[in-house]
Order: structure tokens, then sequence, then C-alpha cells
């Protein structure tokens, strides 16, 4: 039996059932406890992680505290857990790395009394994190792309090449809703809005799952909502915004995804870290939603109880109260939950009930895995012909970038770009193919501490992918991305003058802990363009040459008045390995954009940053000098051809514990083929307590051809109306609404009011979350019956 070993002869009866895959997995759990010994189970509950960094530079800060230097046979004489990212670590061949991982199991096995392997995880936010795997865009690209669908599809490549190689756990997706976009982790991110979060990472779990991989729910809860945007900062948050905001998307993923792994954010919400909240890793995820699977910990945040966050006296201190909450497994690595535990459990201090809780769920879970079957395997089939980057994965990559590209503002019909058209590019951003990938991606995360390795994937750059479209491209790249160089600008607004239109693409270099302007740690002050790349846009759009500002970048950046003189603006959110090559074909027409912001991009700079979920005081007013419209909204992008929205036809009546039907006409107004994205939001105009303005409750995509129209009708619960009232929980009152179709949060099309009937009625988890969209397409309209409408039609 390839690696396990006997049991031994005590064991016989048990293992009959812990090893019967016929069993549910937590009988089998139940079967196998009563005869570990208190070390085997504490081994269930940590991680080792092999080969990393013990000088801080590998992964965070602190973290040449935490690795732990003991021998390998030491680690695992007991068992083990988890293994962490033995691809992820470093460069490493996909077969190579299999092979390796196999031995490595085998070992585990064969150092436990019942033979049991570890459980193995891996990042995979942006793609496989690992060397020779297909990078692909950012979840802000997901949200902008408005397709679950996709994103599903996404998931389970991403998780069919993970199985492949022995990995059992994914952590991913993020599902934290932007509240302020100078945090660093902005770019991990869906988006600022809790339904699209929702629904694309519901999508991202069951591709992932269907994969057979554990998708990790992060960060649970409230991470991207701290104070300045800073990275581990301390959130001030009320029960609503939690409730209302920052929950919802865990919700979905768990009821419509089924994702089997919780990771707790590193954030602490009035004072109680995550890490150390009772009531929310046992009394809401799972007591009151039912979750059955298993907690991890962020990354060392067992130890930052006690290091960061000083709730807890000693590290056996920090373990308690992290096993007391909720939290099942520690990673990265052994640390908290070491030999100072078991001495702790021995004298009392520490009630082993909560490890056996713990390990209950592990071992459940193993069995879900087949890790405690007896015919486990080490080593997966097929591992020779392994291989993380191929056409399929590389299609998904370019149809998503594609799809996620948002043009801005497109004045005078600049784009696209003219056949034959001297065209210049300048930019820090546009020759650098890392410009491309998020904090996340491995050559941007790993890669780039190994400069001895070769990438390990292709990724074009912008000019290349710009220059095999255009020939005869002029560059000048006029300054980099940070830093106060000055001296290259002249010379890019001289090839600028000499140009008929002239690309500037600025932004962002993702990166880790201060390493880049995105990214984990990478945290921003306030939202203009970093170094001087707002000289550069100034002194080009200063020659007179109209200008297609192009941003590749983390999160939003201040478009405010000294833009205006852009003439088109085209937004990617690093777009992964295939970016260039999408942007390039936006940019010269060959695709037509269909992408919408999934995050609001602000006027101004300074001050902090608003998302479009505000009521009407947290928007213009008239008792506030600070205007907080942003320069473009949450869903807004344009096209290339138009499209005209008629008809606009709903109920009149929305039973409280009902559904409520809505419906309209799309029509493509213009020359070429384009998609729609249809959104629809619920406007209350009175509530017991103060209410978003408008939020978003539905959205579809619309692919038309010229002259082609589409009946759009939405059926929607009213559970989606449902938001936490004055006495704390989640109600769906009676009284006038109105749905609104619209392009953006800021372009409503057609209002259809509503009444919704009945008495207020509460709703828990089992509510119904999502409307359901259905698009109907009818008969072409000849071209001269069309009247022309909202998209601003371009040249091609």
């Amino acid at each position: 039996m390839a690696g396990q070993v006997p049991v031994e002869t005590e064991f016989a009866p048990a293992a009959a059932r812990w090893r019967d895959p016929k069993l549910p997995p937590a009988e089998r759990a139940e079967a196998l406890l009563p005869f570990m010994t208190l070390e085997e189970k504490l081994a269930q509950l940590v991680g080792v992680w092999v080969g990393a960094d013990a000088d801080g530079g590998g992964v965070a800060p602190h973290q040449a505290d935490m690795v732990d230097g003991a021998p390998w046979s030491d680690l695992i004489q007991h068992g083990l857990g988890q293994l962490t990212r033995p691809f992820g670590t470093a460069p490493v061949d996909p077969v190579l790395g299999a092979r390796s991982l196999a031995v490595s199991q085998a070992e585990i096995a064969a150092a436990s009394r019942f033979g049991i392997p570890a459980q193995v995880h891996e990042e995979c936010l942006t793609g496989f994190a690992t060397w020779r795997a297909t990078a692909y865009p950012t979840p802000l690209c997901w949200g902008a792309a408005f397709d679950p669908d996709l994103v599903e599809e996404m998931a389970g490549q991403i998780g069919r090449s993970m199985r492949a190689a022995g990995v059992h756990q994914g952590l991913a997706p993020v599902l934290d809703v932007t509240r302020d976009y100078r945090w660093g982790r902005t770019e991990e991110t869906i988006g600022e809005d809790p339904y699209l979060v929702g629904t694309v990472g519901s999508a991202y779990v069951r591709g992932l799952e269907g994969a057979g991989i554990v998708a990790t729910l992060k960060h649970f809860a409230g991470y991207s909502a701290s104070r300045g945007g800073r990275n581990h900062g301390p959130v001030s948050m009320g029960r609503r915004e939690l409730a209302d905001v920052v929950l919802p998307p865990f919700e979905m993923a768990l009821r419509l995804g089924g994702a089997r792994s919780v990771m707790n954010s590193y954030a602490e919400v009035d004072g109680v870290p995550a890490a150390a909240d009772v009531a929310l890793l046992t009394g809401l995820l799972r007591e009151e939603w039912g979750f059955t699977g298993t907690v991890v910990s962020d990354y060392f945040a067992v130890k930052f109880l006690l290091t960061l966050q000083a709730v807890a006296a000693d590290p056996v201190h920090a373990a308690a109260l992290a096993l007391r909450a909720g939290i099942d497994v520690e990673l990265p690595t052994v640390d908290a939950f070491g030999p100072a535990l078991v001495e702790a459990v021995r004298s009392g201090a520490v009630d082993e009930g909560l490890i056996d809780r713990a390990v209950r769920r592990v071992l459940a879970q193993k069995a879900e895995l087949g890790l405690l079957d007896e015919d486990w395997q080490p080593l997966p089939d097929g591992v020779a012909e392994l291989r993380f980057d191929d056409e399929a994965s590389r299609d998904i990559a370019l149809r998503l970038a594609r799809q996620s590209i948002v043009l801005l503002r497109n004045t005078g019909g600049v784009l696209p770009l003219a056949p034959g058209a001297r065209v210049a590019l300048v930019g820090p951003v546009a020759d650098d193919p890392l410009a491309m990938l998020g904090c996340y991606a491995f050559p941007t995360h790993v890669g780039v501490r190994h400069p001895d390795h070769e990438v390990g994937v292709e990724i074009p750059t912008l000019r290349a992918a710009l220059e095999s479209l255009l020939p005869g491209l002029a560059y000048v790249p006029g300054c980099a991305i940070t830093g106060d160089d000055r001296t290259g600008i002249d010379g890019a607004a001289a090839v600028a003058a000499e140009s008929d239109v002239c690309v500037v693409a600025v932004g962002d270099r993702a990166g880790l802990f201060g390493r880049g302007t995105s990214g984990e740690g990478c945290d921003a002050a306030d939202l203009r363009l970093p170094g001087v790349q707002t000289e550069l846009v100034h002194a080009v759009l200063a020659t007179g040459t109209p200008v297609v500002l192009v941003l590749l970048s983390g999160r939003p950046y201040a478009l405010g008045a000294e833009f205006d003189g852009a003439a088109g603006i085209v937004q990617a959110f690093f777009p992964g390995q295939r970016g260039a090559a999408a942007l390039a074909e936006v940019l010269a027409g060959r695709v037509n954009p269909s992408g919408r912001l999934p995050v609001s991009i602000p006027q101004d700079a300074g001050g902090l940053p608003t998302t479009y979920l505000a009521p009407p005081l947290g928007r213009r007013t008239q008792v506030s000098s600070v205007d907080p419209t942003p320069a473009f909204p949450f869903g807004h992008g344009l096209s290339y051809t138009t499209f005209e929205w008629c008809d606009a036809a709903g109920d009149a009546e929305w039973p409280v514990d009902g559904e409520a039907s809505v419906r309209l006409t799309v029509r493509n107004t213009g020359s070429r083929a384009g998609t729609e994205v249809v959104q629809l939001y619920l406007h209350d105009p009175v509530a017991q307590v103060t209410r978003p303005v408008v939020r978003l409750v539905g959205y579809t995509r619309v692919p038309l051809g010229p002259g082609e129209a589409a009946r759009v009708s939405f059926t929607v619960p009213a559970d989606v109306a449902a938001f936490t009232g004055v006495h704390g929980r989640r109600v769906v009152e009676p009284g006038d609404v109105e749905l609104r179709f619209a392009r953006s949060a800021g372009e409503m099309v057609a209002a259809v009011p509503l009444r919704l009937v009945g008495s207020e009625r509460e709703v828990g988890h089992e509510r119904r979350f999502q409307a359901l969209a259905r698009v109907d397409r009818t008969a072409p309209v000849p071209r001269q019956a069309v009247r022309e409408g909202h998209g601003g039609e371009g040249a091609a």
C-alpha cells in the first residue's frame, strides 16, 4: 500500500470504520479520534512550511520570529495536518515538484501511526501561484467583466491543474468588499458592491470546488475596512455595515458556492481580533449559518494575537483564544499550536475538548478528500505530462482580460485608433511585463526574489502587443513608476508632439510590503498616481496631440479635472499574462470593450474615499464643501457601438415574501456587434434606518449584433430588499420602492415603481440572495429604422 503503514493491531476495530469510504466523513473522524494521542491530534492542526525564508523577506514582516527551523523528521513525527505551498514558495518544475511532493507525502504517512497524509494548500487568487502556471487577471478584472460564468470556468481550470499536482486546498477567493481604495489589497478584491462580490465570488468557489479543490473564503471578516486603508489597521464599523456590506458575500459563497473552508481576517473590528472572535467564527459562522468545514488561520494570525494585537499574554494563551473562537488549523507553520500547548492541555490549563472539536473537522475534511482511504496514492496519475500553462488556460485568461477592460471616456471618436495613424506610446508601464500582474501572481509574489530563474510564462508587454497591430509605433518611457526622475518627460512630450495620437500608459507595479505601489502591505497615502506620472501626463496633454490615457493599476486613481484633456481613458486592473494582447485589441478596435467599473473612479486624490453605497448625506450636499461625486461611477463603461433601452415595465406590487418581475428592451443601434451590461438597482426612498440611495440587486451581459434587440427580464425575490433594521434584525420592510434599470450607479435609464406589500418580515441565512436574469432575443431591426442611443460609437 503506497504511502501507508499498517495500523497497529489495537487499532484494527477502528480501522474498519475510519477507513471505510462508504461512511459519512464525520463518522469516520469520530471513529478515529479516540485512538489518537494528544500529540497526534495537535499534529493534525498545524501546517509546515518547508523552504520558507526565515529572514522576513519571503512573505511578511515578523516572519523571522515564526518560521520553525526544526528538522523535518521532528515536525512530522506524529503526522501532519497541512503542507504549506510546496509549489508556491520557490520556482519548481511542475513534474519535479509533483514527484517531490509525493515523496514528502509518503514520508508524512509513514511517520503517522495511521498512515494519514497532509492536506496540501496553495495560493490561487490569479491562478495556481506556482512557476510556469498561467497568470490570470486579478479579481478586480473578474468584477469588471460582470460575467460569473466565465469566472467559474477560469476557477475550474485552475482547480484541475492544482488537483493534478496533488494539491487539495486553494487559498481563494478574497471576498472583502472594497471600502477604501488606498488599501494595498484593493487589487485582490472583486469590487465595492457586496452583490457583485458575492455573485462573482460564488462562481469562483463553484469552479474550484467542482474541480475537487477546497475553496477558502477570505478574509473573514472586515479586513478591507481598516482606518486609513492601512493593512492590518483597526476597523471602526457598526453592526449594520458589517451585516449588510461585509458579510453577504461570505454567506453567498457558502450557500451558492459550497465553500469548505474559511480563513480569518487579520482585522480587529471594534477592538476584537477576528482570530479570537467567538461570536464571529462560532456563533455566526457555525451556529447561525451552519458551516461544517474547516477554519484555517491566516498566516501567523494566531501568534499575532500576542505580538501585534496584545490580547494574549503568551503563545499558549493565543492558541487557547484561537481554538475557543473556532480556528481549527494554524497556518502556515507550527508555532502557537506547538509543544507548549501539549503541556497546557495536560495540565488542564486548556480544554482538550477544544482540540478534539478541531480535529474532528480536519479529519472529516481529509475523509472527503480521500486522504483517509486505504487506497490513497501519494503520486497522482498523469504527472509526467503535467503542465500548468496550456492553450486552454491562456484562452480563458485572454477572454476574461478582454471582457474586463473598461472604456471610461471616448471623445471625438479617438478610439479605436485609426488605421494608418502615427501613434506614440509613452509611460512607465508600457514596456513592463510585470505591469500586467497582481501581487499574488507567482512572478511578482515569488519570482522577483529568484532573478536567476526565467519568468516561466510568456507575458507580452503593451508595447509589444500594440506594435504587432500598429507597425511604426514610436515609444518613449518618459519616467519610472516611482521616484522623482523627470529627465525623460521632455522626450516623451516631443515624440507625442510628432504623432497623430499618443497613448500614455501609467499605473502600478504590484509587490509585497512596500516593494510595490499596489499589493499586500503597499498602501497609499492618497490616490494620486505614483511618482511623477501625473507630470508626464500633463506634459503630453500640453502638446495638443490627442491623448488616450491607459491605466494598468491595482486600485482606482483619481481622474479629476486635471485629466479632462484626455480624449480617451481606458482602465485595466492588472489583466494577467494575456492582458496586453486584450488591451491592444481594444485600442485598435479588434475587440469592442464591454467591461464595467467594479469600483468608482474618484475625482479627488485626498480625503477619505467613498464608495457608491452611500445614503443621501454621503453624497453631494449643500451642507458640506466637499463633493464626493466620482469622476466615473461604479458600473460605468462605454462601447464602440450604441444601445437604446426602452419599454421598461414591471409588477406594481411586490409581496414581502414573494418576488417581482421587471423587464425592458435593449437594442444595438450601432454598426458593429457589442455587449451591453444591464444593471438593476434598488432604491428605497424611506426606511427605518438610512439606506444607500441605490444598491445593485441584479445584472446581466447582453451581446447583440447590429440592429439586434433583446427583451431583458429580472425576477427579483423580496429577500434582496432586506436590510438590518433599527432593532438589529434583517427585515423586508413594506412600503414604496423602485427597481431602476441603469447603465451605472450614476446613470439611471428607467425606474419601475413597486410597493412591497404585507407585514414586516424577518429573514435569515436561508434567504434568497439573487435575482434571476433572462435574455430573449428578438428579430433584428433594419438599420435606418433604429434610433441612435448611448455609447459613443467609434470609427471602426
